[in-house]
């Protein structure tokens, strides 16, 4: 560590963590509970696990927003540093750095994303099934992997995968039960022959207790597979991964190679993909509709998920709402998408009209705003004009507030390319979710005093004032 914040700054961050954790298991100790007073727990397989390595999303530094991660944003310490009392509450989205999640992987390599290593992919497992298993409190060391879990289920409750359901068939079953394990000796072989990995461009392979690792950085996007160099552990007798082998056993390492391209090929692994968490969570899915540039929302109608909703990320864009305002203290949301995390929204205020642009939670929060509005029929809006990019890839131009044909506030503004939000969140007309966007309202702030027509919302090139008057004729025929 370099200095004393971050040393501060870090242990906190874990501290937090652990938190979480025993939380966690507090939350999971009360369905226990639950199932045992209710007389279920005897006939109950509970598996408990977590899901990968240790998280390494918290880059080197620490985040207090881990959206900034999947932005290609990174965090500062001293901005950071300003939020080390708010850790752990709703404030923050923090995450520890990769530091901790090296120490908490050990004694396996790495951390969640190197899925050629123990340390992204290896976790304990505790079974538990009162009436089906005789044994209490011991350990079985037979490897499995995640793929086994469904088939084991599927043995204790005596069913077999169909191999074609309602006309279709099946990708049948990767994996192995696991039930033998329950009765027999801790050492005792396991029935797993062959387990292929693969994640972010990394990738290895398991089989009969021998192990072959393609060493590649995920997410970097730098491709070149051809060039990765494997290595070769015998986990059976070192389960750490911590002697290579290639140089002595080139013959098992050659063959090993080879069967990880036929499980690939097998499991359409292919091609392998390192690009960016940025690049990879801004792809443009298939969609059944036609690629357009002007979407139209209305009030009253549930939150659209980001990944169907309009695209603004990385160009220029324009939100145009019809409002009427009936009553002098009018005030709520008229558009909103994101969260406290990141977003943007438009509305009302103290009787102004307000469009604020939240980049990634850091403070102070981007600000236009106009003078008092008074009843009536308006056309409210905001562009935004990309000009270049930041240093991170980050949209930079500026922003213009209006009132219908009137530029009420401008100024510079940047915005974000990659997702607001991983899940949840969707983008909502006349209310924002209960994550407001903003500093500036609590809650879900629902729009009142007043009718919003609609919100458009376009990256078409069109001239602003060319879609104000669309908009404005559209109160002639309401």
């Amino acid at each position: 560590m370099n200095n004393a914040d971050e040393k501060k700054l870090f242990s906190r961050l874990m501290e937090v963590y652990a938190g979480f954790s025993e939380y966690t298991d507090a939350q999971v100790g009360r369905i226990i509970d639950y199932l045992e007073k209710s007389g279920q727990l005897e006939n109950t397989l509970v598996f408990y696990a977590a899901d990968n390595g240790a998280s390494g999303e918290g880059s080197p530094n620490g985040s207090v927003n881990e959206n900034k991660f999947f932005n290609g944003y990174p965090d500062e310490l001293s901005e950071n540093m300003k939020l080390i009392d708010k850790l752990g509450g709703p404030d923050t989205y923090e995450h520890y750095p990769t530091g901790w999640a090296s120490a908490t992987s050990a004694p396996f390599k790495m951390f969640k994303r190197y899925s050629e290593y123990s340390g992204g992919t290896c976790d304990p497992m505790v079974i538990s099934w009162p009436k089906g298993i005789k044994a209490r409190g011991e350990v079985r060391n037979q490897y499995h992997h995640s793929t086994d879990i469904v088939p084991t289920i599927l043995e204790v409750c005596g069913l077999e995968m169909p191999k074609v359901y309602k006309g279709a068939e099946q990708i049948p079953l990767s994996g192995v039960s696991m039930k033998y394990s329950f009765d027999t000796k801790p050492d005792a072989p396991t029935t797993k022959k062959r387990q292929y990995y693969a994640m972010l461009g990394t990738r290895g392979i398991w089989e009969d207790g021998w192990k072959a690792v393609a060493m590649h950085v995920p997410l970097t996007g730098r491709g070149h597979f051809d060039q990765d160099e494997w290595e070769l552990y015998h986990v059976d007798v070192d389960r750490a991964e911590s002697k290579n082998l290639a140089k002595e056993h080139p013959e098992k390492l050659e063959a090993l190679i080879k069967a990880w391209f036929e499980e690939a090929e097998t499991n359409l692994v292919l091609p392998l993909d390192d690009r960016s968490a940025l690049e990879l969570c801004t792809i443009e899915r298939p969609s059944e509709e036609e690629p357009r540039e002007r979407y139209i929302y209305y009030p009253g109608t549930a939150p659209v998920p980001e990944s169907v909703s309009v695209n603004v990320r990385g160009r220029s864009y324009k939100i145009l709402a019809d409002v009427e305002i009936t009553d002098p203290n009018c005030s709520g949301v008229i558009f909103a998408a994101g969260s406290r995390f990141g977003g943007h929204a438009l509305f009302i205020k103290d009787k102004k009209l307000y469009y604020v642009y939240n980049f990634l939670g850091i403070k102070p929060e981007q600000k236009f705003i106009s003078a008092e509005l008074k009843p009536g029929k308006y056309t409210l809006g905001m562009e935004f004009t990309r000009e270049s990019a930041g240093k991170y890839k980050e949209s930079v131009g500026k922003t213009k507030l209006y009132v219908n044909d009137k530029v009420v506030a401008e100024g510079p503004m940047r915005a974000q390319v990659g997702k607001f939000t991983l899940g949840g969140d969707g983008l909502c007309i006349g209310y924002d979710s209960e994550d407001s966007v903003s500093e500036e309202y609590k809650g879900s702030s629902p729009f009142k005093g007043g009718e919003i027509l609609f919100v458009g919302v376009t990256t078409e090139g069109k001239q602003y004032l060319d879609l104000e008057t669309l908009a404005a004729a559209a109160f002639s025929v309401d």
